[in-house]
């Protein structure tokens, strides 16, 4: 009789988790089909013919009907969507008309740049983030808190642009302390061998300790400001929970049995929060990879932030289409990961 009660109950529970992740897998599916239909509608939207970018101003109107009919614009609308996503599932994204060259081939070579500009960002608000507001929240109303709050506040209200040529100024201009724009010197652009895509691997595996000094001199100052925009966020929600979480009632019971306040914050609190900073973490990643557009331009940083700049003032439609695909695509799967990082560290959600 037990054994049948316990195999009913894990019948159960199975048939529940195999529930929440059909659901988690369909919302997923439905959230890229309706990127899908946003990106094809801002192509149908957008005041750019690509008729006329292919034929010309002066073309004749049978030629401007052929290349109408060759890209299928004569088509119904759900017909050309279905061609659309067709296209998309082969890698195929249109042909730039600033580079002449496959959209795709050219997001691969500028993503790794976005990547680890964001990446290394992430890390730098992570590390600093992480640790100020476990300050903050050690020492409420200190001095460590009112830096902490100060930061938040600059980080959510400074444009992240105006950072950038301030910092620019600074330590490039003035002091000297950074390499300047782009991600290596001209003296080391050509000289690298792109293995990876992300100069830091690659300039150390090329054996050269000055290529990488060099790209670390390029890296470190767009990497602070790109990061001080996540580290706001992850401070300010961080610190937010961990003082939410200091008022309960088994923080009262760890203190009246004699745990010292460090312990209690590393041992029963922030473990309690814990879903909560990679639900901050994922978000501001995915904040970072949208974010990147304006570092990039500043910086002349070769990621998609400028690729996608260059292809909006030239009115390059396709490459604008593949890297908002490209982005779009990054946070969604991002936010989806998130999600399952907080059911596995959070029992609460489960």
């Amino acid at each position: 009789m037990a054994n049948s009660a316990h195999s009913a109950g894990f019948a159960r529970h199975f048939w529940q988790r195999a529930g929440r992740v059909s659901t988690s897998l369909l919302s997923l599916l439905v959230t890229l089909l309706g990127l899908l239909a946003f990106t094809f509608m801002l192509s149908h939207l957008s005041p750019i013919d690509p008729v006329q970018q292919i034929a010309g101003d002066h073309a004749s109107e049978a030629t401007y009907e052929q290349v109408r009919h060759e890209l299928g614009l004569d088509q119904p609308v759900l017909m050309q969507f279905w061609h659309y996503i067709e296209h998309l599932a082969r890698g195929d994204l249109g042909v730039s008309r600033l580079t002449n060259q496959p959209v795709s081939n050219d997001l691969m070579q500028t993503f790794p740049a976005t990547i680890e500009l964001a990446s290394c960002a992430m890390i730098f608000a992570v590390v600093f983030g992480v640790s100020l507001a476990l300050l903050a929240a050690w020492k409420p109303g200190s001095i460590i808190d009112n830096i902490a709050r100060f930061i938040s506040l600059l980080g959510y209200s400074v444009p992240v642009f105006w950072l950038g040529l301030l910092g620019m100024l600074l330590f490039y201009a003035v002091l000297h302390w950074s390499a300047g724009p782009g991600r290596l010197d001209d003296i080391w652009v050509y000289t690298l061998e792109p293995k990876t895509g992300f100069v830091l691997i690659d300039s150390w595996l090329s054996g050269e300790p000055e290529m990488f000094r060099n790209a670390i001199a390029h890296l470190w100052l767009p990497v602070v400001i790109l990061g001080l925009l996540a580290m706001a966020g992850i401070t300010r929600l961080l610190r937010a929970a961990l003082l939410e979480e200091s008022s309960k009632e088994y923080v009262t019971l760890a203190r009246a049995k004699g745990a010292g306040r460090v312990r209690i914050l590393l041992r029963h609190i922030f473990p309690n929060v814990l879903g909560t900073l990679v639900t901050v973490i994922a978000l501001s990643y995915a904040t970072l990879l949208e974010g990147s557009v304006l570092t990039e331009t500043v910086f002349a940083w070769p990621g998609v932030g400028r690729y996608m700049t260059n292809a909006l003032f030239s009115g390059d439609v396709p490459a604008i289409l593949g890297a908002t695909l490209l982005i779009g695509g990054c946070f969604i799967l991002i936010n989806a990961l998130a999600d399952a990082l907080t059911w596995l560290t959070d029992p609460r959600t489960r």
